[in-house]
Parts: C-alpha cells; sequence; structure tokens
C-alpha cells in the first residue's frame, strides 16, 4: 500500500483523468478543464495545479474531492490503481523523454543495445515477483 499522501494524489489524478476524458467525449473543448474540474472539487484552480504536482490531500479536502467524484468514503487513500495504469509522475516523464531522445539518436545498433537492456531488466524484475503477482518484499 502506498503512502496516503501518494495514493491520495494518484487516486486524484485518476479522478482527474476520468473527468477529463468524460469532458472530451462529450465534445468539451480541452481548454479550461482543469479549471472546471477545480470548479467541481469545489477549490481554487490554483490549489488543483498544486495538488497535481505536489501539495498534499488533507483528510477534510480529500473527503470533499470524494463526495464531488462521487466516490465512497476512503477511497482516495486506498491504492486503487495499477502501476501500469496510474498516470506518470514527473520522474517518470522524465526518464521517457530521455529514454525517447537516446532512441532517437541511436544508430541501429545502439537500438538494439537499448531494446535489450529493458527487455534483460524487466524480465529480471519479473523473475523477482512471487507466482501470485504480489509485489516482492523490500
Amino acid at each position: 500500500m502506498p503512502h496516503t499522501t501518494v495514493a491520495r494524489r494518484r487516486n486524484a489524478l485518476v479522478l482527474h483523468r476520468r473527468f477529463l476524458e468524460d469532458a472530451v467525449a462529450a465534445g468539451l473543448p480541452a481548454k479550461g478543464l482543469d479549471q472546471a474540474f477545480a470548479r467541481k472539487l469545489e477549490i481554487s484552480p490554483s490549489m488543483w495545479s498544486q495538488i497535481k504536482s505536489a501539495r498534499p490531500i488533507g483528510d477534510k479536502l480529500a473527503r470533499q474531492i470524494e463526495r464531488h467524484c462521487d466516490v465512497a468514503a476512503g477511497w482516495l487513500d486506498e491504492d486503487n490503481t495499477p502501476p501500469s495504469e496510474a498516470p506518470p509522475d514527473a520522474a517518470e516523464e522524465r526518464f521517457v523523454a530521455a529514454a525517447r531522445e537516446a532512441w532517437r539518436q541511436a544508430n541501429a545498433k545502439g537500438k538494439r543495445e537499448l531494446s535489450g537492456w529493458l527487455k534483460k531488466h524487466a524480465l529480471e524484475k519479473k523473475a523477482l515477483e512471487p507466482a501470485d503477482g504480489a509485489a516482492p518484499a523490500p
């Protein structure tokens, strides 16, 4: 279970993504959707921006977000998303950007080496996981 602060931010971002997907599917323009989400939560756009980047979500605000997004009380505190579906954090975005740049600048041999390295490390991690799919013990 992730730390409550991490779980709350991750889950708030999941709710935000759902809001964005619903709004775009309804044909709303993308511009202004962050402000609309903040209004839905009854917080300022500035506070929503801070929450997205680093501001912790306290108990009172967590319950407020849950009420306005029609999820059960305590939902923000739970680990509700598999890591593969979790929104990327800033560090992951920087890594992906660096990997993309390395890939684009590499020749064929370099691309094979990058690909091989990633596959090797993914297989090593998978070999360390228990058979039931649970995360390995630290």
